[in-house]
């Protein structure tokens, strides 16, 4: 017998997605045009931030440059959560769009007090903080998962770095390190597709993490060869900033940061959903 839903039962919201647009092949790079075009009129401001991580990523390399596992799960982590820590960055390119003041006191404001407004809309209250979360634990969930496969299949204990690089990437007739790259892979596609433009929209609109996620998601789904040019882009800068004794982030940080605010406007029109306007104050 089916179900008959009771008259009084109040009917179930559906889930408000805003429009995502189809771009060219090419759109990433102009993405990386407009970050640098950003970071010049930022100033320090921009640059403070790829700074402070540089000098945060030579502190965990220095803390645990003996222990290979507590060294790839921090930088792994840094990786996993760094849509999170470009907030800020985000902030700033909105603010430059709007033509609205930009200075050290709105990045202050965009940490403590951007999501203050508890009784607009508590679904999304903290939204950011609640994503950041859950891509924090993705990571730990990789880097439990890396350490085990390397632990039982690697030749040799693997305690450094250059015990890493020396029985794993080097070694020959041993396909371990193609393992863990396709691994990797399977595990970051789908969190790179969960975050590509989720954390500027959060702090653009008043959203939920569902509508969010599920945003990133249409957005790969119909641009799959940018978002993989982009994807491409953002890990070899990454590396490249990681290769260049950390001293490159000072500059990828910013730009990743900038070009992805860009991505989002370019990709997703979020005219249907609230705008969540800055705290009195951020002017």
């Amino acid at each position: 017998m089916l179900a008959v839903p009771h008259p009084s039962s109040p009917p179930k919201k559906s889930l408000s997605l805003p429009l995502v647009r189809e771009i060219a092949i090419g759109q990433p790079l102009q993405w990386l045009a407009l970050a640098w075009r950003d970071m010049a009129r930022c100033g320090w401001l921009s640059f403070a931030h790829g700074g402070v991580l540089a000098l945060f990523g030579a502190a965990l390399f220095f803390i645990a440059r003996d222990r290979f596992w507590l060294l790839a799960g921090a930088f792994s982590g840094f990786l996993v959560i760094a849509p999170v820590l470009a907030t800020s960055l985000y902030a700033l390119s909105r603010a430059l769009e709007k033509g609205e003041p930009v200075n050290f006191q709105l990045l202050v404001i965009t940490w403590t007090r951007w999501q203050q407004s508890r009784r607009d809309l508590p679904a999304s209250y903290w939204s950011l903080v609640r994503f950041g979360l859950l891509l924090a634990l993705a990571g730990t969930g990789w880097v439990l998962t890396s350490a085990a496969l390397i632990t039982l299949l690697a030749p040799q204990p693997i305690h450094t770095p250059m015990d890493f690089i020396r029985h794993v990437v080097l070694a020959r007739n041993h396909f371990l390190f193609e393992l863990w790259l396709a691994l990797g892979g399977v595990m970051a596609a789908p969190m790179f597709a969960s975050s590509v433009v989720a954390m500027p929209l959060l702090l653009d609109r008043r959203a939920n993490i569902m509508q969010a996620v599920l945003t990133s998601w249409q957005v790969v789904l119909l641009n799959p060869i940018p978002m993989a040019l982009w994807a491409a882009l953002i890990m070899g800068f990454t590396l490249l900033g990681l290769g260049s004794l950390l001293i490159g982030l000072v500059f990828v940080v910013p730009m990743l940061g900038h070009a992805s605010w860009h991505a989002y406007r370019d990709l997703v029109d979020a005219s249907t959903l609230v705008e969540r306007l800055p705290p009195k104050g951020a002017a």
